[in-house]
């Protein structure tokens, strides 16, 4: 890879806008998800202050062969935050805002950060004893075990998992209807079919190291010990932050969540008070709203609105849903 700063073609200003005007309409800003979203733009682009300590793609790309030979950290923990064009940066972004807002606004921000160091950690390491078994079991190590392959999938895979758990509803993926909740499954195929050049292992390990987050997170009721972490580099630094805040004029805000991943109680509807899922038809709709901008059910399940919404046939209503989800 040639040192040196990257130029956009386009796609890089339009993820930008919608951050922003995402982050706008939000009353609380989730500043885990802005970091990881700032950390990948911030590498992709290479700028002059950060170029002498970024290494560089050929450095980090993460390959089964060369982690385990050489046990090469650098590959197994960096990988994931390259990108090898703005079309993957931008679609595996996208992703990731919609995803760590739902989350992090549901378990705070310091429950989110441990669990996405988590899912990161797992994810690779799923990938690393899936293509590792194919060698040692089936001899298959060409397509696998000496496989290149950045990008932040693996862990958006494994955060779809954990986000759908407890759904109940139905979604479309690239316009296939299936169960929320199995959305995973069918977009790690339907990608591998249509999308050349992708990593199925790294995809499949994302999906593994979901399933199994919720089932130590099910399994184990006490703190874990990443939370831990985070909460007491969290103490270090806040007050040192609120001095700076109080300074500059900044309100204070509280800002935590208190949903359960993988508990029972927990719903993408509760998902934070800046997006509220509409109980009729899925629709994710502004806080600021009170009825739903789809099809006019109220925030509380109450029926259609008679004087605007009677008139929408059933076939639009269910045109809007189709072209909303696939849009995605």
């Amino acid at each position: 890879m040639e040192r040196g700063r990257r130029v956009s073609r386009g796609m890089l200003p339009l993820l930008a806008f919608n951050v922003l005007s995402e982050y706008y309409r939000l009353e609380r800003k989730p500043p885990v998800t802005a970091g990881l979203l700032a950390a990948n733009a911030l590498i992709y682009l290479r700028p002059a202050f950060l170029e002498s300590v970024l290494p560089t793609v050929d450095e980090v790309w993460f390959n089964a062969h060369l982690i385990v030979k050489h046990r090469d950290l650098k590959r197994f923990f960096l990988s994931p935050f390259y990108h090898m064009g703005e079309s993957h940066l931008a679609y595996n972004m996208l992703s990731l805002l919609w995803k760590g807002i739902h989350l992090e606004t549901s378990i705070g921000s310091i429950r989110f950060a441990s669990m996405v160091a988590a899912l990161l950690i797992m994810s690779q390491g799923m990938t690393l004893l899936l293509a590792k078994s194919l060698l040692l079991f089936l001899n298959y190590e060409k397509a696998y075990y000496y496989e290149y392959a950045v990008g932040f999938s693996g862990v958006l895979f494994a955060m779809k998992v954990v986000l759908n758990s407890q759904s109940d509803d139905y979604t479309y993926v690239h316009g296939f209807l299936v169960p929320t909740r199995h959305a995973a499954w069918a977009e790690l195929i339907l990608i591998q079919m249509f999308v050349p050049g992708v990593s199925f292992l790294g995809h499949l390990g994302g999906i593994f190291a979901g399933i199994l987050y919720l089932h130590l997170k099910r399994s184990y009721s006490g703190s874990d010990p990443l939370t831990t972490i985070f909460t007491s580099l969290y103490r270090v630094i806040r007050w040192p932050l609120g001095f700076v805040r109080s300074l500059l004029g900044f309100p204070r805000h509280r800002y935590s969540g208190r949903g359960a991943i993988g508990g029972s109680g927990w719903t993408p509807a509760r998902a934070g008070t800046g997006v509220w899922r509409c109980l009729a038809c899925t629709y994710d709709n502004s806080g600021w709203l009170t009825v739903c901008e789809m099809c006019g059910t109220g925030r509380d399940g109450s029926p259609l609105s008679p004087d605007q919404f009677n008139n929408i046939p059933l076939e639009e209503l269910r045109r809007r849903r189709v072209q909303r989800f696939s849009s995605r």
